[in-house]
Parts: structure tokens; C-alpha cells; sequence
């Protein structure tokens, strides 16, 4: 089905609640696991219904935060969205309590019981009206952004339209491009400042609500890290400034030299070659076209999937006034379908926003058939491996949307994905000091996030950018807004990413079949159960980053041997 004939129909949730409740104690009274099985059918058809029209409400917002009606339904699931949540809660609690446990864990898989377990952890009714502020405040910075009109060489611009003339050949339009989005957010600062202190107050309040010591805790809980913790992740974040610093430094200035100036800044790290940036040669329209003829050759399903994408309009590619920034994929469960959302600016990120959305899309195609809602997806560090890894799957055809930069594009991808890295942890680590003293103030969050952005990125520097030199950077990166701790799950999976195009280089075939692999499995395991299956090394393994970067780095000189300018 189309996108535009999917019905929207906001659902009354004292309605569904009853009817849920009804169906809870009929499973509460259940004679046998049998019985439970056929009650938790029925409930999962209800949660479906539920989940579809909250996310046909979430993307048509997402794509006009200026249509009045959809914005009144998105305010509708910001107050709804924890009440709806309770129920979840209180069917999660009666199934981890079934005298019939033991049977029900022999028919869906481990990780489910996880999953029920965290979010009985991370829920409970004290803390709704907590969720609903949260909601609120992430909803009042995405407005910000997505409404942004921002003046420049007489013309207005949405903030990723401005961003194009970040890659503009001439410097000095650069510089004013990143100064003009610098300004934008300057003008926002104490507006900003003061959601984000709101954001971490209500959050550490609802941790400790819970029981947790802070949102550290909670934050580990809510996105289901349930097999490794805090102190994994920061000896990670230490392979990655002791291994992927010191080589991102390298490729910096290797391209301070190849544009022969004295100092880099910060608006010309999107400007790589002086014989111009690579860009796709035709339309979004002409994009789709060859994105379809690209994943027809790749594989059998990869054809079913991009056809069943392209021809349902199940993409919103292009950006434009009121449609919010970033890109995304989500999955509307009663009609089966992934959908994919960017905001295309006519860059190389084009590609990589559409092969990159596509590994997710992919994935949740595959894994359509799990009937349990909870194991669709997998956890966030596992599902962004489908995604980083199917940018590499797909190199073999970047030739036919670049033409001849397709080296230049593959080496400006390549070293892209090293030099990523040092920033996915710094946001990882800011956050970390953020919500371990909630009792910080806005300039002191800015001067902890000044400071470790020179430890991970000692290249960055600004030139005009008030605030950003002050350490405002994060203002822009709406994770930290909308998703804590949502971030170093790209490193980790950037990681086995990197693995896996050291296996494309060997076999792709049987790499392939490896990556197929792990699509079906969805979310039915957790991460390092999945890194497994998917015959891959724990990113917190020691030596796994640096004998990942062995192999990026060889094929990154291989390509700066070739005409690279």
C-alpha cells in the first residue's frame, strides 16, 4: 500500500485501555501457557494497532511541522505515549510473574524477557507526568530546529538547505554559511540552554524516582544494554583515542595539505579536494532510479525489498520548509513497512543518508515475519550495524551515481567513517559527565564539552563561531536532545561495520550471506549475541579496534595512491 492511502486514526485510550486490561486478566487467569500464548496474540494486535498510528503520526509531523493537524497529534502522543507505555509496563510485569514462565521462555526468545525486564525497570505510573515534560521539551528543541528560516545572500534557508554551502569551493562562502548557522543557534542559546537543563533535571529526576543512583544508570536500562555496562564502554572510548585519534589527525591533515592551507577550520572539514567535492550526478528522482537498479543486482531480497520501497512511496527524501532535520528509518507494523526519511541536499551525503537508511530499512524488511514486537528491532549499537554496513555492500556501485569521482567518493567515505568515530564517543563521554552532575550549568556543560572535544578532535577549530568556540558544538546533535546515550551505538557499530568490509575485500559472497544473516534474526538476541552469529569480534574486545583499522587503513592509502587531489 502507498503511503498517502495508510488511514490515521487516533485511537481513544481509555478505550484500548479497557480492552487491554480485559485481555491482561483473562492472561492473569489463564489454566496453562497455551491459554497465555493465544491472550498475549490478542494484546500484541492491539499494541500493533497502537504502534502504526503513533508512527503515521510521528513521520507525517516529522515531514511538516507546519501541518496544524498533525501537529496536534503529535502533541496528542507526547501526552499519551507514557500512558500507553504504562499498559506495556503492566503487561510485561504479569508475564515476567506467570506461573507458566518456564514454558512461555521456551516459545520466544531470551531476549524478550530482557527486554520485559528493562522496561519494568524504566517504567512505573510515578513517573508519567516526568515523561510527558520530557516529551514536551524534546518536542519544543526539534520545533526550533525544523522551523529554522535562516537568512543568507538573500535568500532563506531550512538549516540543512544552508549546509550545503559548507562544501562550496570558495571559503570565504563557507566560513559565512557556518557562521550564519552558529549565529542561528547563538540567537537560541538561553532558549536551548534551558530546554536541555529542563531535559536533565526531569531525566535524573525520573532515575531517581526509579531507584537508579542517576540517569547513567537508567539511560544503560532504556536502551537495553544487557550485556555490557559503563565501564566497557569507557575502555572502549580509550581504544578509540588511543587507535582512531591519532589516524583521523592524520587524515585531516593530509587534507590541510592537500588544499594548501596553513590551518584548517571547522567549516572546511566538508571541503576535501581542491578539484571540487564529489556529488551524485542527477535528481533525487534519478537517485531512487538507480538506487533501485543498484539493489536489483545486489541480491534476490535486497531486489524485492528496494521495488516494494520505491514503488509505495515509502521514502521522503528531499528537503524542505517545515520538515524536520536529520535522517531516519521506523516501521509502521500493521502494513509490514519500513519507512524512510532524509532531507537530500544535492551532496554525496545523499548516498550515504540512502544506503545508510536502506541497511535499517532492509533489516526490519527481513525481520517482518517476528510476531513479537519487542524483537523486530534489535537494540540500537546492533541495528546500526545493518546500516554502516550496507554503505560498504553497496561501494561496488557507487560508480554509477558518481562517475568519475567514484574514487574520490569512496576515499572521502572511507576516511569519513575513521574520522566519525573520535566524535561518536566524545558525545558518548559529554553525556556521561552530563548526567553523572546534573547539577551543572550551561557554561560549565560547555566548557566539559570544549574540553573534550580537544582530547578526541585536536584538528577542530573554529574561526568566527562564537559559540561553538565556547563549546556548543552539541547544540546541533539532536541524540543528545531527543535520545541519550543513543551514540556510541554508531561507533560500536562503525567497528563491525569495519569488519565486515575487511570480509567484503576477502569474499563478498560470503560476507553477504553473513550480513543476510544477521538481518533475519532482527532483534531476538542482544548485541554481542548478534556480533556472534554474524561471525564478528566484540568491538570491546581489546585489539578488535586496531586490527579493524589495519584494514581501512591499508585500502585509505590504496586510494591516496591513486589521483586523489
Amino acid at each position: 500500500m502507498k503511503f498517502s492511502e495508510m488511514t490515521y486514526k487516533r485511537p481513544d485510550f481509555e478505550t484500548v485501555k479497557k480492552e487491554i486490561r480485559a485481555k491482561l486478566d483473562t492472561f492473569k487467569n489463564a489454566k496453562n501457557a497455551e491459554e497465555q500464548i493465544r491472550c498475549l496474540d490478542e494484546i500484541n494486535a492491539i499494541r500493533n494497532n497502537i504502534d502504526t498510528q503513533s508512527e503515521l503520526s510521528s513521520i507525517r509531523h516529522s515531514i511538516n511541522n507546519n501541518d496544524e493537524f498533525y501537529t496536534k497529534e503529535n502533541d496528542y502522543w507526547d501526552e499519551y505515549s507514557p500512558h500507553y507505555a504504562n499498559e506495556t509496563t503492566n503487561l510485561a510485569k504479569a508475564i515476567l510473574a506467570s506461573p507458566f514462565l518456564g514454558e512461555l521462555k521456551k516459545k520466544y526468545p531470551k531476549q524478550l524477557f530482557t527486554l520485559l525486564e528493562n522496561s519494568v525497570k524504566s517504567f512505573d505510573e510515578c513517573i508519567i507526568e516526568d515523561l510527558q515534560e520530557e516529551n514536551k521539551l524534546a518536542t519544543q528543541y526539534n520545533r526550533i530546529r525544523a522551523t529554522a528560516q535562516i537568512e543568507f545572500d538573500g535568500k532563506k534557508y531550512t538549516i540543512p538547505g544552508l549546509a550545503v554551502f559548507l562544501e562550496n569551493p570558495d571559503r570565504a562562502t563557507r566560513k559565512r554559511a557556518a557562521v550564519a548557522i552558529a549565529d542561528f543557534y547563538a540567537s537560541h542559546e538561553q532558549e536551548i540552554d534551558d530546554i536541555y537543563d529542563k531535559l536533565v533535571k526531569v531525566r535524573d529526576k525520573i532515575a531517581k524516582k526509579l531507584g537508579f543512583k542517576n540517569f547513567v544508570e537508567l539511560g544503560y536500562v532504556r536502551m537495553n544494554r544487557s550485556d555490557y555496562n559503563a565501564d566497557d564502554v569507557a575502555c572502549y572510548r580509550r581504544q578509540i583515542l588511543e587507535t582512531v585519534t591519532p589516524m583521523a589527525t592524520e587524515i585531516v591533515e593530509n587534507q590541510r595539505k592537500r588544499l594548501g592551507y596553513d590551518k584548517i577550520y571547522s567549516y572546511d572539514l566538508n571541503y576535501k579536494f581542491a578539484s571540487g567535492t564529489p556529488k551524485p550526478q542527477g535528481s533525487p528522482e534519478w537517485i531512487i532510479e538507480n538506487g533501485r537498479k543498484m539493489y536489483s543486482e545486489l541480491s534476490p531480497e535486497t531486489k524485492e525489498f528496494f521495488t516494494m520501497m520505491a514503488d509505495n512511496d515509502l521514502m521522503d527524501l528531499v528537503s524542505k520548509e517545515g520538515k524536520e532535520g536529520g535522517g531516519y528509518t521506523t516501521y509502521i507494523t500493521g502494513y509490514k513497512s519500513p519507512f524512510i526519511f532524509s532531507n537530500f541536499n544535492g551532496t554525496a551525503g545523499d548516498l550515504e543518508v540512502l544506503t545508510h537508511e536502506a541497511g535499517h530499512a532492509f533489516q526490519v524488511y527481513s525481520s517482518r515475519d517476528i510476531s513479537i514486537l519487542e524483537c523486530i528491532w534489535p537494540t540500537y549499537e546492533s541495528c546500526e550495524i545493518h546500516s554502516m554496513s550496507m554503505e560498504f555492500f553497496t561501494y561496488p556501485w557507487m560508480k554509477n551515481f558518481f562517475g568519475k569521482d567514484t574514487d574520490k567518493y569512496l576515499y572521502d567515505h572511507l576516511t569519513g567513517t575513521v574520522t566519525f568515530l573520535p566524535y561518536g564517543v566524545l558525545v558518548d563521554h559529554f553525556q556521561h559527565e552530563v548526567y553523572e552532575h546534573p547539577e551543572m550549568s550551561p557554561a560549565e556543560r560547555k566548557a566539559t564539552w570544549h574540553k573534550l572535544e580537544g582530547m578526541y578532535m585536536p584538528w577542530k577549530h573554529y574561526d568566527g563561531a562564537d559559540l561553538f568556540e565556547r563549546g556548543g558544538w552539541w547544540f546541533q546533535q539532536l541524540h543528545i536532545f531527543n535520545s541519550p546515550f543513543y551514540y556510541i551505538d554508531y561507533t560500536l557499530a562503525q567497528i563491525c561495520a569495519h569488519q565486515f568490509f575487511g570480509k567484503i575485500n576477502k569474499d563478498f559472497n560470503a560476507a553477504w550471506k553473513d550480513y543476510l544473516h544477521l538481518c533475519k534474526l532482527g532483534g531476538t538476541q542482544s548485541f554481542l549475541g548478534l556480533v556472534k552469529e554474524a561471525n564478528l569480534k566484540s568491538p570491546f574486545e581489546e585489539g578488535t579496534v586496531a586490527a579493524a583499522m589495519e584494514v581501512v587503513k591499508a585500502k585509505i592509502e590504496e586510494f591516496s595512491n591513486g589521483d586523489i587531489q
